[in-house]
C-alpha cells in the first residue's frame, strides 16, 4: 500500500502548483518557528500530506536547520523504531565531532551503519528488554538534541510500529528545548484505541503546536491544477467534473489530471466534453482503491458483507436495508453496521442512513465484488425495494438496470422522472431524462415524452450545458411534430437567453410562438419571455407581445398563462422604475394548487427584487429576493436559489462588505460554472473593488470581460456598468479620451432604451469623461436626456447619480451649487446604505469647498480616508491624502512619527498588498498617487523588513502580516 506521497515530492515534479494549502503551510511554519511544537496533520488517503510536508521542508531549507524526514510502512512485521531512524540516518550533515557528543548516542549506532564511525562508542547493553528500549529512547533523544534547531518528521503515523509511537509519546511528552515533531495520519485508519500516539496526549506547558486536519480542497484549487496541466482555458464544465469526481481530494485530481494530459500528448481530443466522458469512465484512482480494499480486508466477514450492500445500493441506506441486503440477522447487522462505521469503511451521512465518504470509495468496493456476488445483492435489493411503500423509484430503476433488464428500466426510469417532476425535483428529473434519451433505439413514443418533459423543465434544473446539448440533438429531428417542435425550441431558447446570457435565444424563442399556435398557454409563455428582451429595438415592442397573450387569454382560460404574463408586466413596471410596482407585488399570489403558478410569483419576486437593486431601493431589494427565495424553494424553482445568492453579494459589495467577496464568488462558481450571471456580476463586483484598491489592469481585465458578455445580453444593464467600470479606471488613469472611447457605444444604448431609471454610474462618469474632453455641450446633453429620462421615476440610485453629474457639469462654474448636489446625492447613498458612493460624494464635496472652506474640506477628506480604509479601497485612501497635501491641510501627528522598526509601516502594508498582487511600481505609484521615486524607496524597505525577493512577497506577507 503507497503512501499519499502523489502530494509530495512526486507531485511537484509533475508540475502541479501547491494550491489550496497556503492557510496551513502558514500555520505548520508559524508553529515550527517556536520550538518545542508537536504538530499534529490528519487527512484522509490523497488528501495532500505528504504534499504539505515537501512543501515545509522546501520552505525550511534556506534557514540551514536540520529536518529530518521518516516514513511508516505497512509491513506485517514493521522494523522497531523503523522511522525514526529512517529519519536520522539523514542528519550526517549537522554531525558534531564525536568528542561533543554525549556517549547516549553510541546506543544508536547499531541501527545507524552509515553513521556508525561517528558516533561514540557503543554502550554496553542492559539487561532485560525494557532496559533496552530504554536505552534506545535516551539515545534518540541525547542525538536529536545534540543537533540544535531540528524538525523531526514522521509521515504516515497510522502505519506505526508501538516502540515507534512509544518513542513519540515519550518525545511529546517531554521535548528537547529546541526540537520540533511532525506528524501526518489517516484518523481513519489509526488502531483501535482512536489515538494517533496510542494514549491521549495533551501538550505539556511550553510546547507549541496544533492539530491541522486536512479537509477537501475547493473547486476553486482543483481549477487552478487543471490549468497547470492542461492550460489556463480549461472549460469549466471539465473543472466541474474533476472536482465532484476528486470530491476535492487532490491526489485524485491529479491522477486524472496526468491521465488527461497523456491523451493531449498522444493527440487525442481535447474537448472540454471528450474529457468530461473519460473520467466518468474512468477507474478508481489506484490510492483510493488501494486504501479502501485494505479498509475492507481487516472486517470479519459481517462487516464486509454491510460494507459490500452499501456500495450496492450506492445511497445512504438505513441499518434494516443494509443488513437485509448483506443476508445477515439484524443483532449481526448491528454489530457489523457499527464495526463499519469504527474503522470509517462507512460513516453517518444524515441520522440513521449509511454510505461511504466518498463516491468514489463506493465505486471502488463495488468494483472489488465479483459478479455472481454483485447480482445476488442487487437482486435482493429490489426484492426489498419494491415491496416498500411508496416504492423508491430511482433506486429500483437502478437496480433493475444492473441486472440487465433495459427495458424495466425505461419504464421504471420514466415513472422516477414523473414523479420528481411532480414534487420539483428538476434536477433529479433532469439527470433521468438525459439518461433516457440518451440510450439507442429508443422508442418513439418515448423519446417524445421523455424530450417534453425535458424541455418544460430545462430551465429550473442544474445542468444545463447537457440539457441544451440534448435539446439542440432533439430538434434536429425532422419527424417530430410542430407543436412539440416548439415546446423544445422555447426550453432551448430560454436556456441560452436566462443561463446562458445569449439574447440570440430570442430568435428560437420567436419562432417557438409560431409553433406554438395549437398550445396557446406555451404561446402565452413564449410572448411574456419576449417581452423582456429589450436590446435591438425589442423594448419598443414589449407592449406588443403582452398584448398579443392577453388577446390569446381572452379566447383560453389558462391561469398558468394569466400567471406569466402578469410577472413579465411587474418585471416592466419594475424596470421603468414605475412606482405602481409596489402595490401590485403585494397582490401577488403566495399559495397556489398548481406549482407553475406559484413559480411565475416567484419569477416576479426575484426579477422586481433584482431590479430593486439597480433601481436604488436595497432593502426593499433585499425583502423581495428572501421571499423569493423561500418560497421558490416550496415551489421547486432550484436555479432561483443561485440567483439570489448572487444578487445577495452583489447587495454586501454596495453595503461595503467587502471581506471574503472574492473567495464566495469563487465558490458560488464552482457550484454554477455555466451560469453566465454569476460570471457577470462577479466580474463586475471584482472589477470594482479592483479599482478602488489601484489594481487598475485588473479591474480593466474584469470589466472587458463583462462588456463582451453585456455584448450579448438582452438586457442593458451589464454593458452599461462594465463601461461605466471602465471609463471610471481610464480617468483614474488619466485617459480621457480612452475614457469617452468607453461610454460612447453604451450612452447610445442607454439612449436607445431608455434605461434612465437604472442607477449603472454611467451617467456621471461619461458626463467626467466628456468634460475632460472639453466636451461641455455632450455632458449637458446627457444630464438633460438622464433628467426628462427620470420624471415621475421611483429610482433613487439613478436620482443620485443625476446629482453627481449636476454636481460634475457644475464644478468650475458655481462650486458652491456643485457642492449642493454632491451633498444631496450623500445624503441619498446614506439611506440607501452605500457607503462608498456616499464617500465618494463626501470627497467630492470636498473638493468643491476647498478653496473656499479649506476645514470643511479636511474634515470630509479625513472621514473619506476612514471611510476608504475601512473598505479596504486603497487608492481612493491615497487619493484623500493627497488632495489634502494639495489644499494645505495635511498635518503631522502631534505626538511625532512613529517608528516602525522591522515591522511594515501603514504605507508599507499598502505597498506590500499591491506588490503581492504582481503590481509593477510605476502602476504602484499611479494607485497611491505617489511619485516613482518614493515608491521605489518603499519597495526596498518591504522586500528588506520581509527578508524575501520581489516573487516571493505574496507568500512571506500571508506569513508575516
Amino acid at each position: 500500500m503507497a503512501s499519499d506521497s502523489g502530494c509530495g515530492s512526486s507531485a511537484s515534479e509533475t508540475g502541479f502548483p501547491f494550491v489550496g494549502r497556503q492557510r496551513e503551510l502558514n500555520q505548520v511554519l508559524d508553529v515550527l518557528a517556536h520550538p518545542p511544537a508537536v504538530l499534529l496533520v490528519e487527512g484522509e488517503a490523497g488528501a495532500g500530506k505528504s504534499r504539505l510536508v515537501h512543501e515545509t521542508v522546501t520552505a525550511l531549507a534556506p534557514e540551514g536547520r536540520p529536518v529530518l524526514v521518516g516514513l511508516c510502512h505497512p509491513l506485517h512485521e514493521p522494523l522497531a523504531l523503523g522511522p525514526v531512524v529512517d529519519a536520522l540516518g539523514k542528519a550526517g550533515p549537522w554531525l558534531p565531532r564525536t568528542a561533543d557528543m554525549p556517549p547516549t548516542v553510541g546506543a544508536l549506532a547499531p541501527l545507524l551503519p552509515d553513521l556508525a564511525g561517528r558516533l561514540p562508542p557503543v554502550p554496553a547493553v542492559p539487561e532485560g528488554g525494557q532496559a533496552v528500549r530504554h536505552q534506545r529512547i535516551q539515545g534518540v533523544r541525547s542525538f536529536l538534541e545534540m543537533l540544535g534547531p531540528t524538525v523531526l518528521v514522521v509521515e504516515d503515523l497510522h502505519w506505526v510500529d508501538d516502540a515507534t509511537r512509544e518513542l513519540l509519546l515519550l518525545l511529546a511528552r517531554d521535548l528537547p528545548a529546541n526540537l520540533s515533531i511532525l506528524l501526518t495520519y489517516r484518523a481513519e485508519d489509526i488502531a483501535s484505541s482512536g489515538h494517533v500516539l496510542g494514549s491521549a496526549y495533551r501538550r505539556p506547558p511550553g510546547t507549541h503546536g496544533a492539530t491541522i486536519h486536512l479537509g477537501p480542497l475547493a473547486e476553486s484549487a482543483v481549477r487552478d491544477m487543471a490549468a497547470a496541466a492542461l492550460g489556463h482555458d480549461v472549460a469549466p464544465h471539465l473543472v466541474h467534473v474533476l472536482y465532484h469526481r476528486s470530491e476535492g481530494l487532490p491526489l485524485i485530481a491529479e491522477e486524472d489530471l496526468l491521465t488527461l494530459s497523456e491523451r493531449v500528448r498522444q493527440g487525442a481530443p481535447a474537448s472540454a466534453e471528450v474529457f468530461a466522458a473519460d473520467l466518468q469512465h474512468a477507474s478508481v484512482p489506484t490510492v483510493l482503491r488501494e486504501a479502501m480494499s485494505e479498509r475492507v480486508a481487516n472486517l470479519s466477514p459481517p462487516g464486509a458483507a454491510i460494507v459490500e450492500a452499501a456500495a450496492v445500493l450506492a445511497v445512504p441506506s438505513s441499518e434494516n436495508l443494509l443488513t437485509q441486503v448483506a443476508g445477515l440477522e439484524a443483532d449481526e447487522g448491528s454489530k457489523s453496521l457499527t464495526e463499519a462505521l469504527r474503522t470509517f469503511a462507512l460513516h453517518e451521512s444524515r441520522p440513521t442512513r449509511y454510505t461511504f465518504r466518498h463516491v468514489l470509495a463506493q465505486q471502488a468496493v463495488y468494483e472489488s465484488i465479483p459478479g455472481p456476488r454483485r447480482q445476488l445483492l442487487h437482486q435482493r435489493a429490489l426484492g426489498i425495494l419494491r415491496a416498500q411503500t411508496p416504492q423508491p423509484l430511482m433506486q429500483i430503476a437502478h437496480h433493475t438496470l444492473a441486472l440487465g433488464d433495459r427495458d424495466g428500466w425505461l419504464t421504471w426510469a420514466e415513472s422516477a422522472a414523473d414523479q420528481a417532476i411532480e414534487i420539483g425535483d428538476a434536477g433529479t428529473a433532469t439527470t433521468v431524462l438525459h439518461d433516457i434519451l440518451a440510450q439507442p433505439r429508443l422508442r418513439g413514443d418515448l423519446r417524445s415524452r421523455a424530450a417534453l418533459a425535458l424541455a418544460r423543465i430545462a430551465t429550473q434544473g442544474v445542468d444545463t450545458v447537457n440539457s441544451e446539448r440534448v435539446l439542440a440533438r432533439i430538434l434536429a429531428d425532422p419527424h417530430l411534430p410542430t407543436t412539440d417542435r416548439g415546446e423544445v425550441r422555447l426550453a432551448l431558447g430560454m436556456l441560452r437567453v436566462v443561463q446562458a446570457g445569449d439574447r440570440t435565444g430570442y430568435l428560437e424563442i420567436e419562432q417557438a410562438s409560431v409553433e406554438l399556435a395549437g398550445r396557446p398557454g406555451r404561446a402565452v409563455r413564449a410572448m411574456t419571455v419576449l417581452a423582456i428582451n429589450e436590446r435591438d429595438g425589442a423594448s419598443e415592442r414589449a407592449g406588443m407581445w403582452l398584448d398579443r397573450a392577453e388577446e390569446i387569454l381572452r379566447r383560453n382560460h389558462d391561469e398558468v398563462a394569466r400567471a406569466a404574463v402578469r410577472a413579465a408586466r411587474l418585471t416592466l413596471l419594475a424596470r421603468a422604475g414605475d412606482p405602481s410596482v409596489w402595490p401590485m407585488i403585494a397582490e401577488l399570489p403566495r399559495q397556489a394548487d398548481d406549482l407553475e403558478i406559484l413559480r411565475h410569483t416567484t419569477r416576479a419576486l426575484y426579477n422586481v427584487g433584482d431590479l430593486a437593486i439597480e433601481l436604488g431601493h436595497d432593502r426593499r431589494a433585499a425583502e423581495l429576493l428572501s421571499e423569493s427565495l423561500e418560497l421558490g424553494r416550496q415551489a421547486g424553482h432550484q436555479y432561483l436559489d443561485f440567483y439570489v445568492r448572487i444578487d445577495l453579494l452583489r447587495l454586501e459589495a454596495l453595503a461595503g462588505r467587502w471581506t471574503g467577496l472574492e473567495q464566495r464568488f469563487a465558490e458560488l462558481s464552482a457550484e454554477i460554472p455555466d451560469l453566465a450571471m454569476e460570471s457577470d456580476e462577479e466580474a463586475l463586483t471584482l472589477g470594482a473593488l479592483a479599482a478602488a484598491r489601484g489594481q487598475h489592469d485588473q479591474a480593466l481585465t474584469y470589466f472587458a470581460r463583462a462588456f463582451d458578455a453585456g455584448e450579448k445580453e438582452g438586457q442593458v444593464t451589464i454593458l452599461l456598468r462594465a463601461a461605466s467600470g471602465e471609463a471610471a479606471v481610464r480617468l483614474a488613469q488619466n485617459r480621457p479620451r480612452d475614457a469617452w472611447t468607453s461610454v460612447t457605444s453604451a450612452v447610445s444604448e442607454l439612449r436607445a432604451t431608455g434605461a434612465w431609471a437604472r442607477g449603472t454610474g454611467l451617467v456621471p462618469v461619461a458626463v467626467e469623461a466628456a468634460l475632460a474632453c472639453e466636451d461641455r455641450s455632450a455632458a449637458q446633453r446627457l444630464v438633460d436626456d438622464a433628467a426628462a429620462g427620470l420624471v415621475d421615476k421611483d429610482a433613487p440610485a439613478a436620482a443620485a447619480e443625476l446629482q453627481v453629474a449636476r454636481g460634475v457639469l457644475l464644478r468650475g462654474c458655481d462650486d458652491i451649487a456643485a457642492a449642493e448636489s454632491f451633498d444631496r446625492a450623500r445624503a441619498a447613498w446614506d439611506d440607501m446604505g452605500r457607503p462608498y458612493e456616499r464617500a465618494r460624494a463626501d470627497e467630492r464635496i470636498a473638493g468643491a469647498v476647498a478653496d473656499t472652506d479649506g476645514g470643511q474640506a479636511a474634515s470630509r477628506l479625513d472621514r473619506c480616508m476612514e471611510e476608504y480604509d475601512r473598505l479596504g479601497a486603497t487608492s481612493d485612501s491615497a487619493r484623500c491624502r493627497r488632495t489634502l497635501r494639495e489644499i494645505g491641510w495635511s498635518r503631522p501627528s502631534p505626538r511625532g512619527r512613529r517608528g516602525y522598526g522591522e515591522q511594515l509601516s501603514p504605507r508599507e502594508r499598502e505597498v506590500a498588498d499591491l506588490l503581492a498582487q504582481g503590481l509593477s511600481n510605476p502602476a504602484i505609484a499611479q494607485a497611491l498617487f505617489l511619485s516613482p521615486r518614493t515608491v521605489e524607496h518603499h519597495v526596498a524597505r518591504v522586500l528588506r523588513k520581509l527578508r524575501v525577493t520581489r516573487d516571493q512577497v505574496h507568500s512571506a506577507a500571508q506569513r508575516r502580516y
